[in-house]
């Protein structure tokens, strides 16, 4: 039998996640495909983890004038973030 959650029992369990220091790709799937079924923003949190591998955000910093670009450590991929 599914169990159904309330939209803050979940954003409760997206902000203990991004609390701890590490955390892996698997959960941080699941936390997506969470805040996707009950339309919740990640808003910062979205730049704690890498776009394509799901890895936590570590590597190569870079800045412009606009944007600040991380290069992830494990895929080498280049995460771009709109400077505000």
């Amino acid at each position: 039998m599914k169990t159904t959650l309330s939209k803050t029992e979940v954003q409760k369990k997206i902000d203990e996640l991004f609390k701890r220091n590490s955390f892996s790709p698997e959960e941080v799937k699941k936390i997506k495909r969470l805040a996707m079924h009950y339309k919740i923003k990640l808003k910062d949190y979205r730049k704690s983890f890498c776009k394509s591998c799901l890895h936590k955000l570590e590597g190569k910093i870079r800045m412009s004038k606009t944007h600040k670009i991380v290069e992830c450590k494990y895929c080498n991929y280049r995460n771009k973030f709109k400077l505000s």
